[in-house]
């Protein structure tokens, strides 16, 4: 939280607001309405690369897994510490029986496909966009090591499974039974999740909706500054959405509230555009993405029966592991 109002300290200093006002004036609503169509359809795309990396374990219809989505998404955007991944998870086990770890060890993927195509995104556009910006050198130059490595690890997991069973044979000598039965269970459904990498065509599928899901996401980023008639380039909205991304991880509130709109209004700073409307961009941008997740995503949870509460207390409970018995 901390993070967040300093972000939106520095974010929001020294802004001219009649002209901020101005700005948010000028703005092309029915492109706004569009581009929250266009986020709607990555939401989609994103389900389905969900669906690929679960059909090693379990078919899960795509409309299901949309629902699960839109929900987590929902609670990321209201509540700290990603309560959202933690909700769709318990979900996926209520109601399609897939177990805590396994599931938990995709949605980790998930992240890590996320991370390596933003940092790809970044890379790319600052290729073909003269740009001179802090803040996204400083992203790049902390999230390019962390992807690096958690990329390396996840694939030795899933092509060298062995090498962690051999790593816990010796923790289980040293473990008390008790303790080593649970552990040794653990790590077997950790592997387990890891089998979506180990077939050819669910990593493909996995990794071509990453970049589709994304490309999209970036469309509508780049139809809201058609909106504001900012004369930018689809390169640009690239460089945002990776930017934006990579900037999560910093711990900070629900929804990426402040860090977003710094991000955001850096960069198009230094491309040129002037402050004022750079924040204008910045915020409607923001909620063009936030609004029609969270109304959906609260509502379908409704639907399943569950209400705000369920949220918070899925935080409480997703460090829970999936006992022996629950293996399949």
């Amino acid at each position: 939280m901390t993070i967040s109002a300093v972000s939106l300290a520095l974010a929001f200093h020294g802004l001219q607001m009649e002209q901020f006002w101005d700005s948010l004036a000028d703005v092309s609503l029915p492109l706004l309405l569009a581009a929250m169509a266009v986020y709607g359809a990555a939401v989609i795309v994103i389900a389905a690369r969900w669906q690929f990396l679960l059909r090693a374990l379990k078919f899960v219809p795509l409309a299901a897994l949309t629902q699960l989505v839109l929900i987590g998404y929902m609670g990321n955007n209201v509540y700290p510490l990603r309560a959202g991944e933690a909700l769709r998870i318990l979900l996926l086990r209520r109601n399609h029986g897939l177990p805590l770890l396994r599931s938990t060890t995709i949605v980790a993927i998930e992240r890590l496909f996320d991370g390596c195509v933003m940092l790809s995104f970044v890379l790319f556009s600052l290729l073909l966009i003269d740009i001179e910006s802090d803040e996204v050198k400083t992203i790049v130059s902390v999230s390019a090591p962390l992807f690096a490595l958690a990329l390396l690890i996840a694939l030795s997991l899933a092509t060298k499974p062995n090498l962690l069973r051999r790593v816990v044979a010796l923790a289980l000598d040293l473990l008390p039974r008790r303790i080593g039965a649970v552990v040794a269970s653990s790590s077997e459904e950790l592997l387990a999740g890891f089998e979506g990498l180990r077939r050819p065509s669910h990593l493909l599928g996995a990794v071509i909706c990453s970049y589709i899901t994304w490309g999209i996401e970036a469309g509508a980023y780049y139809i809201v500054m058609r909106a504001f008639d900012l004369q930018l380039s689809y390169t640009v909205a690239l460089l945002l959405v990776g930017a934006v991304n990579l900037a999560g991880l910093i711990p900070a509130s629900p929804g990426q509230i402040g860090v977003y709109e710094f991000v955001v209004i850096n960069i198009l700073a230094a491309l040129g555009i002037a402050i004022p409307l750079a924040t204008a961009c910045a915020v409607v941008a923001h909620v063009t993405i936030w609004l029609p997740t969270t109304v959906t995503g609260f509502f379908i949870l409704l639907k399943q029966g569950m209400g705000w509460a369920d949220v918070s207390r899925a935080n409480t409970t997703k460090s829970v592991e999936s006992a022996p018995s629950e293996a399949s």
